[in-house]
């Protein structure tokens, strides 16, 4: 982790398979992605990486499947170099402010 950055965490459920990717709130305020990518090889893994990464206007290295990579639901970790903004945007997404 470079100088100056933050690791926030947060909750996911996660939908493969799906007619196409998005992003939506749940209703306990944990982010629900849907991804077309099946569940095979980590493809939806990548995919969630790269949907997370595009809505949070960071780079994909910059997000983390922390825990639950074989389930649909899962611990992501992000790192930001400002967490207010990236908890901003997240809360804009309809997550609430995620785990420190």
């Amino acid at each position: 982790m470079a100088d100056g950055e933050s690791v926030l965490r947060l909750r996911i459920r996660v939908q493969p398979g799906a007619r196409r990717s998005g992003i939506a709130a749940g209703a306990d305020g944990t982010l629900r992605l849907q991804v077309q990518a099946p569940p095979v090889d980590g493809a939806a893994n990548d995919a969630v990486v790269d949907l997370l990464a595009a809505a949070l206007g960071l780079p994909r290295r910059a997000v983390r499947i922390a825990h639950g990579a074989s389930g649909r639901t899962k611990l992501v970790e992000i790192r930001c170099a400002d967490p207010e903004a990236c908890r901003v945007q997240l809360e804009k997404l309809g997550a609430t402010p995620p785990e420190r």
